[in-house]
């Protein structure tokens, strides 16, 4: 029966045709029963050809129409005639989603209102046990109200695997049934493609790459073929949103990025999960996008004392500043790592903010004798080198943390940043009142720094003379509750240190509920005594206060990789090292983990891109001892043994009783197959404290050696 304009199909006059694809042709049409207009879908032949399809969908289409959920299209009837089968629903004027995605991708807050509402719907339809199969922005569309509909329930499912032939010249942004799988394929989760049965999660899979697009105006996965874009959808890991909008929160990338887990089992569970997420997010209040945002990074200032014996001063004066500016949300503001990396290079202004990517540069001097203190301050346009503000302060110690918060207020009225009250009132909050404790706290921050049995303890030390001097000083709490997790795990698996590390950090949130380093240091303390869940929330906390904490964001990864939750534990590492480009431990790590979901391209690309880190950081600092072992590591995973065996011979030369050494050059000799004396260095880590059994389960590393009967028994020493 050839269909136009004015013909009828039992009570319903067709009036325009509003659209055709692989799902059917879509009329606006009248029923004249009822007076009233309706979308008219007819359903494409394959619903003819295969009984038990058309009685499915029929089935689901009932439950839709029960559901009558205000975001997803309400169907009316589906129906019979002339030898056509179709089904009426309303008719909803606007458009789809897919016509509204500009290049550069939705503002945040269009984002949230479209995919809350999207999720909401998903999940009331999940909730009654059905999928739908092909979601895709063609299939979402917004009302002239700003009504958000969900189309085509019910219409799409896998029928049989992938196969046959030519289907490498097939549109890639098209392919549906005709290839043996229904669906779109851009937006088809792995186990579609795969030709499995699929279940809610197939939907979470293809929304997180709907948001993906919605938010960047490009598709996660691509290839110049359908066989190019399948092989993508199977084995790639995309670059996360964050990485081409510095407005969205990390937290959101990370959402995104459980979305699109290949493993069904690794992906958030629920449509309801997610809601939770992108609402939060919205209560938080996004971060809209400014046009010329201004940027800074803080370099520390040069040491001019007669000793130059305040190293860890002027370090501890940057990331002061670093810390206030970063709490404001009109200034992009470099992490600490990655302006530290260009202390004392000979670098000029220039090109340190090209490479950093910011605007402008603050740096100075500081010379410090006795109780005096002078404090020079330059603030320095990237564009053109020139001085857009400068000062020197001539004062004693005790005015140190007023020469910050006007250093602060300088720049910020320099760059015309508007501050909200509070951050008004953020700028001018002093760490601690005493500045003998902040020069002990400062010294703490210094020696845990270095990672090592020897440093942390000295900074244990340091942490506890600024507490003893100022009780009130939360951020002195949190670096003590740091200390002690390192040392439960790598020195003594004491319940003591445990507790202790519990109990500092519980004592910095109630000094600071504010602190993001206090939410830091309990998530570690809750995952050492197994609290996953609580741990999993304090360091989401922790990133909402700061989203520029890299510990927040290194630590929680390594908590989730001890519960065997990879793909998160993946992102997070991925997300360290974006907000520390310059660090060199996230991308030898997250390396190890690709490793382990099965993705050797993107483990080898990690860890090309984590040894070009710690080179840059072995030019700086030549005896770094943890550079150079994880270096050794990378070395060797890349195939260069000699060199990585060097080096870590080096390292160990430096810190021969480090346990943490000892423990990852076995890792290095392990990888090179000097099993023996990786297990003589595994054994020699245990007896020095290393109490890292999880990672002696799960470090692939130490594969080659797990048969060994002394590796064995290293594991029998605990329960």
């Amino acid at each position: 029966m050839k269909l136009q304009p004015g013909s009828t199909l039992l009570h319903y006059r067709l009036v325009e045709k509003l659209g055709e694809g692989g799902m059917g042709v879509v009329w606006r049409a009248v029923d004249t029963k009822l007076g009233r207009e309706v979308a008219l879908k007819l359903l494409p032949d394959i619903f003819r050809e295969d009984p038990d399809r058309l009685a499915r969908f029929e089935r689901e289409a009932r439950l839709i129409a029960a559901l009558n959920h205000p975001n997803i299209v309400t169907i009316h009837s589906v129906e019979e005639a002339g030898g056509e089968r179709f089904f009426t629903m309303e008719l909803v004027r606007g458009e789809t989603l897919s016509t509204m995605i500009p290049p550069e991708g939705l503002p945040l807050e269009k984002f949230l209102e479209i995919a809350i509402a999207v999720t909401e719907a998903l999940g009331a339809a999940h909730e009654r046990g059905i999928v739908h199969g092909d979601l895709k922005p063609a299939n979402i569309m917004v009302s002239d109200e700003g009504r958000v509909k969900i189309l085509d329930f019910g219409l799409a499912r896998p029928v049989s695997k992938l196969a046959g032939p030519g289907l490498a010249d097939l549109p890639t942004r098209s392919v549906s049934v005709e290839a043996g799988v229904s669906g779109t394929l851009p937006y088809l989760a792995p186990e579609q493609i795969q030709g499995k049965p699929i279940v809610q999660r197939a939907d979470l899979f293809s929304l997180g790459i709907i948001f993906y697009e919605m938010l960047t105006g490009r598709l996660p996965f691509e290839g110049d073929t359908v066989a190019d874009l399948m092989a993508s959808i199977l084995k790639d890991t995309p670059r996360p949103v964050t990485d081409f909008r510095a407005d969205l929160p990390m937290h959101l990338g990370r959402t995104i990025g459980h979305c699109l887990e290949k493993d069904p089992r690794r992906r958030l569970q629920a449509a309801a999960d997610l809601r939770s997420e992108l609402e939060d997010l919205g209560k938080e209040g996004a971060r809209s996008p400014v046009e010329g945002m201004p940027s800074i990074a803080v370099l520390p200032p040069a040491d001019m004392s007669p000793g130059r014996d305040q190293d860890y001063f002027c370090e501890g004066m940057a990331e002061e500043t670093i810390n206030a500016l970063a709490k404001i949300q009109g200034l992009h503001v470099a992490s600490r790592t990655s302006a530290f990396q260009f202390k004392g290079t000979a670098l000029d202004s220039r090109e340190i903010g090209r490479r950093l990517g910011v605007s402008t540069l603050l740096e100075g001097s500081v010379r410090k004798a006795g109780d005096q203190l002078r404090i020079t301050a330059q603030l320095i346009d990237v564009a053109n080198g020139y001085h857009l503000w400068s000062e020197q302060y001539d004062r004693e110690m005790k005015d140190v943390f007023a020469i910050q918060e006007e250093i602060a207020r300088n720049i910020v009225q320099s760059l015309q940043v508007k501050l909200t009250p509070g951050e008004r009132s953020a700028l001018g909050r002093a760490p601690t009142q005493d500045v003998q404790a902040y020069d002990l706290y400062l010294r703490g921050r210094k020696y845990f720094y270095q990672f090592g049995r020897r440093g942390i303890e000295f900074a244990l030390q340091m942490f506890q003379k600024a507490i003893d001097i100022d009780p009130g000083y939360a951020r002195a709490y949190a670096g003590m509750s740091d200390c002690y997790s390192f040392l439960f795990q790598v020195a003594e698996r004491s319940e003591s240190n445990r507790r202790q590390a519990e109990a500092a950090s519980a004592k910095a949130l109630a000094l600071d509920p504010d602190l993001a380093e206090a939410h830091s240091a309990h998530g570690m303390a809750l995952s050492l005594n197994q609290r996953f869940q609580e741990a999993d929330a304090a360091f989401e906390t922790a990133i909402r206060l700061n989203p520029k904490l890299f510990e927040a964001y290194y630590f929680y990864a390594r908590h989730c990789f001890v519960q065997g939750k990879l793909g998160q534990s993946a992102q997070l590492y991925e997300d360290a090292f974006r907000v520390c480009p310059e660090d060199y431990q996230s991308p030898l790590l997250v390396a190890q983990v690709y490793e382990d979901l099965g993705l050797p391209a993107e483990a080898q690309a990690a860890r090309r891109r984590g040894v070009k880190a710690v080179e840059a950081r072995l030019l700086l600092q030549p005896d770094d001892v943890r550079a150079l072992y994880m270096y050794a590591n990378g070395l060797v995973a890349l195939g260069e043994l000699e060199r990585g065996l060097d080096y870590a011979r080096r390292a160990l030369a430096l810190e021969p009783e480090d346990p943490m050494l000892l423990y990852n050059v076995a890792c290095v000799r392990c990888l090179a197959g000097e099993i023996e004396g990786a297990v003589d260095c595994l054994e020699k880590a245990v007896r020095n404290g290393f109490a890292q059994k999880e990672w002696l389960q799960k470090d692939n590393n130490l594969d080659a050696a797990r048969s060994h009967p002394r590796f064995q028994a290293l594991l029998a020493r605990w329960p």
